[in-house]
């Protein structure tokens, strides 16, 4: 991990030097990143225990407020802010949510925004293998207030299927990706955008995952080719969740907490987090170590 941090850190250092002969307002790239930037925001929420982290990032979809970002951990909160590329604090709450896309519309609770937004039909992009593309998000929390979210210079190394997992597990994302030669996918990534050097929409970064059959770290987006027709459904009020198939659903295994001699804290919230209440003597957890206060977050097999 510490490994990870210093990659992503020397990343963050290389973006923040000028390119040679770059002068303001003159370089094409930097006036996509001006532009883009405006479009961005951060995203504060649950979190700040153990290694999950309470923030991430987010961009804007619609002049009235819309932000589109990852589903995550951090919007499990009755208290979700959103900092404005202005430094302008907003209360938001989560608009819908496609967990299969890994992608939750948030909806700003102010009015006559009229913030500077992405057209997702006229400003977004395919990319093929060799583009050079912008990563922007706020990793690692480095913008709080109206300071520009992080940009990382990278290539498409590759559209191809996502076989990757978080921790343990299979992400919920399992659709064609744009794998990146960058390391963007850094704690609070999730959900920048990663774009054209001329500033087209290509995609939204998603988590932080391994991929399953290498065990090594992958950078990725989520194509907007993917994202664009459920975020348009979802502002508009008309948007069904996907189901997954049956026969899929049935093949998995499912256990209850109890059955492991846990007993979970009640759903008082909606999203409630799975921290321990108590724990069975002589149970399989207890064996384990397992405790009161604890929170689970993956279950292995």
């Amino acid at each position: 991990m510490t490994n990870r941090v210093l990659t992503g850190l020397l990343g963050l250092t290389i973006a923040c030097v000028s390119f040679p002969g770059d002068v303001v307002g003159q370089s094409p790239v930097h006036s996509t990143i001006q532009r883009v930037q405006q479009r961005m925001v951060k995203v504060f929420g649950a979190g700040g225990i153990r290694r999950l982290h309470s923030y991430s990032t987010g961009f804007v979809v619609s002049p009235a407020g819309h932000v589109a970002t990852v589903w995550s951990h951090v919007l499990d909160t009755e208290e979700l802010t959103v900092v404005l590329a202005d430094g302008r604090k907003v209360t938001a709450k989560v608009l819908n949510a496609e967990p299969q896309l890994d992608l939750a519309v948030l909806e700003l609770q102010a009015e006559d925004l009229d913030l500077p937004s992405w057209n997702l039909e006229a400003e977004s992009s395919d990319a093929g293998p060799g583009t050079r593309v912008l990563g922007f998000s706020n990793m690692f929390r480095v913008a709080t207030g109206d300071e520009m979210v992080s940009v990382l210079h990278g290539v498409v190394a590759a559209k191809a299927p996502l076989a990757t997992r978080r921790g343990a597990f299979e992400t919920s994302y399992e659709g064609t990706a744009f794998i990146v030669d960058a390391v963007t996918n850094n704690p609070g990534a999730g959900g920048g955008v990663l774009t054209t050097r001329g500033g087209r929409l290509l995609g939204m970064i998603g988590k932080e995952l391994r991929n399953a059959e290498s065990n090594t770290w992958v950078n990725y987006a989520v194509p907007i080719a993917e994202l664009k027709q459920p975020i348009q459904q979802i502002i508009a009020g008309q948007y069904k969740a996907r189901q997954r198939d049956p026969e899929e659903t049935e093949a998995k295994a499912r256990f209850r907490p109890l059955e492991f001699g846990i007993v979970l804290v009640p759903d008082v919230l909606f999203r409630t987090p799975a921290f321990i209440d108590r724990v069975q003597p002589g149970s399989v957890a207890a064996g384990v170590g397992l405790r009161p206060d604890d929170l689970v977050l993956f279950v292995n097999g």
